[in-house]
């Protein structure tokens, strides 16, 4: 029978020593940094970003780089006194706290084909779930969403602006004048529910929108190749280096490859293979996470999450409420903050829905 601690060293995915769990579930740095890469391998996106881990749940993060044409012409015994320089900035960062809470009756564990090893099974869906969860905020999470209301016909709204009807969540695409409910001037975000889980932090599609380079397509019927050569079209030249990349949902995926299949349908000719996964040569990464309603551009690299070590996995089946409701309650406690190195080498292609 796996105890509570042989239970949270494989949700770590590390071997933990008895003497790891003090301090409340504290993990070691490396363990920290080795359950943290468990969520991530739970999704197509996480695993190409980049990951910063820190001591602080605040700071900066440095850059560095250099400008172009620094080459000079030589003149022989001659000091011109030129020197190349570097350029520096940082990257502020805040991390906000999350939690994964779960409970399982002991009931549960007995009666299931599993056995005790049902244990492992929970506790591994629970750790890739987490994953699933942190791509979906690192990408779609929106401080603002706190804010949002019932929608009320008296009130005027600003594009960005959020509320809830019909227990669904949308955000306003357009000023909205006082009156009755249009449903062509918003976007749906999720379900009214989900304001608890979005408004965390913001993401990446967030942080584009208001710094990257955008391309709206909102008002076109279809797809084209012309919007993708656009939209690359749109970021400087320097950061068009073989290493962006096309961040869509599997949906948005489909549809790119069916728009192909009709032009070849309709018109005949064929269309080069590569096409289909790799519009305008830079490849497509599926994010189940995304939209259907856009489409980014980036080098994945120039994503970054931010996370500090204070990683916490607790575990109790001995207090007075696990006894007495015969269950096991477990809790995973980490942070992050989703930010951007480079806003001016990213792009967003907006799209109908």
């Amino acid at each position: 029978m796996p105890t509570n601690r042989e239970l949270l060293m494989r949700a770590a995915g590390t071997a933990i020593s008895t003497g790891s769990l003090a301090g409340g579930g504290l993990l070691q740095p490396y363990q920290a940094r080795q359950f943290i890469q468990q969520t991530f391998e739970a999704t197509n996106l996480a695993p190409l970003v980049r990951h910063e881990m820190r001591a602080e749940r605040r700071g900066e993060i440095d850059k560095i780089g250099i400008a172009p044409r620094l080459l000079r012409e030589k003149k022989e015994n001659t000091d011109d006194g030129y020197r190349a320089s570097v350029a520096t900035s940082q990257i502020s960062f805040s991390t906000t706290p999350v939690r994964l809470p779960w409970e399982v009756t002991e009931e549960t564990l007995r009666q299931n084909i599993e056995g005790e090893n049902m244990n492992k099974v929970i506790t591994d869906l629970m750790t890739a779930q987490l994953g699933v969860d942190m791509e979906d905020l690192y990408l779609n999470g929106n401080e603002d969403v706190s804010k949002a209301a019932e929608f009320s016909e008296s009130k005027t709204y600003a594009a960005g602006d959020t509320v809830t009807h019909n227990k669904k969540l949308y955000i306003f695409d357009k000023a909205h004048s006082a009156g009755t409910w249009a449903g062509t001037d918003t976007t749906e975000i999720g379900e009214a529910a989900d304001v608890d889980f979005l408004k965390v932090n913001d993401g990446w599609i967030k942080q584009i929108k208001e710094g990257g380079h955008i391309l709206d397509k909102s008002s076109e019927a279809e797809m084209s190749l012309d919007m993708f050569y656009q939209m690359v079209a749109s970021i400087p030249n320097k950061y068009n280096n073989g290493k962006l990349r096309w961040l869509m949902s599997p949906r948005r995926a489909q549809q790119w490859e069916l728009f192909l299949l009709n032009l070849v349908a309709h018109h005949g000719g064929a269309v080069p293979d590569n096409m289909y996964t790799a519009p305008v040569k830079i490849p497509t990464v599926e994010c189940p996470s995304m939209s259907d309603d856009v489409i980014l551009l980036t080098d994945p690299k120039n994503l970054i999450v931010v996370n500090s070590y204070t990683v916490k996995i607790r575990s109790t089946n001995t207090d007075k409420e696990s006894i007495m409701m015969d269950k096991r309650f477990y809790v995973a406690h980490l942070d992050y903050d989703p930010i951007i190195e480079e806003k001016d080498a990213t792009g967003i292609l907006l799209l109908k829905r």
